[in-house]
């Protein structure tokens, strides 16, 4: 495993664990400790993913030390605000079983997201979160939001994958110093990406799979990565990326994949924001 060093001096792994789309207790605690025995540290789940306590469950009987995990959750809309952000950490952290948090994260820039970060900023400066962070910021949220606080986000988990590549937030993350972090790294599927001609012939050259082409594509490029699989043969492959290095050819090949948008999510639409704010994940 290789590892990324933050904007706040902490070390984060450079590939993890995602838990997304993964609601049964049984089977996400199951898949954790499957992926910790694997050999991931870093673990991301969110409040929204209704899945915590599997992920506190699986962490406490894991066997591995604390210290040696990377543990990440984030805040929902529902409760971005300042009063809101501090019980919320709270109740995240209850869930999962810890005393402290490797890494907080805002889940997406709606509601008060200002208000919610500064009290992220405070119990970041009471040590009980190591780094904080944002998702789902693009340049120009992003530009405004760091102009704006105190303390620079140390991550920014946004959609990055062969097809939706976003170099300008990159760009513009490089210029604050924050960590591009991947969600949807495999992009959900769509467009064929585990038999991609590109990505499967690339494969060809080194015995690896397309999957594994575009998870080291990106760490490459300095972005810390998080697949989900509650396969664990497809677990030990996904982290199986670390014995093998793409040339710039490779690189430069990837890079005509990128068709320049999302195919998953459309962030600028009213629509998808409305139906965000309606999402309710307690009373």
């Amino acid at each position: 495993m290789e590892y990324v060093m933050l904007n706040n001096g902490i070390k984060m792994p450079l590939e993890g664990f995602g838990v997304f789309q993964v609601p049964d207790l049984s089977q996400c605690e199951k898949a954790v400790s499957e992926a910790i025995e694997s050999g991931y540290r870093l673990i991301d789940t969110a409040a929204a993913y209704m899945n915590e306590e599997a992920v506190g469950k699986a962490i406490k009987n894991c066997g591995v030390r604390r210290s040696d995990l990377f543990i990440t959750t984030k805040l929902w809309v529902q409760d971005a605000s300042y009063d809101g952000a501090k019980k919320a950490f709270e109740t995240s952290l209850e869930k999962l079983g810890l005393e402290y948090l490797d890494l907080y994260l805002l889940h997406q820039p709606m509601g008060d997201y200002f208000g919610a970060y500064r009290a992220m900023e405070e119990l970041y400066k009471e040590g009980l979160i190591r780094a904080i962070g944002v998702c789902n910021f693009y340049p120009h949220i992003l530009t405004d939001f760091c102009e704006t606080v105190e303390v620079i986000p140390a991550v920014n988990q946004v959609e990055l994958h062969p097809f939706f590549q976003q170099p300008d937030g990159l760009s513009s993350m490089k210029e604050y110093g924050i960590v591009p972090e991947a969600w949807g790294p495999f992009a959900e599927g769509k467009h064929g990406i585990f038999t991609n001609p590109v990505l499967s012939s690339i494969g060809d050259k080194y015995g690896k799979t397309a999957a594994q082409v575009a998870l080291r594509w990106n760490v490459q490029r300095g972005v810390v990565v998080i697949p989900k699989s509650v396969h664990k043969n497809r677990m030990e492959q996904n982290i199986d990326i670390w014995d093998f290095t793409l040339s710039e050819e490779d690189m430069a090949e990837i890079s005509k994949l990128d068709i320049g948008h999302s195919d998953i999510v459309n962030h600028f639409d009213p629509n998808f924001v409305k139906m965000v704010h309606g999402i309710k994940i307690h009373e």
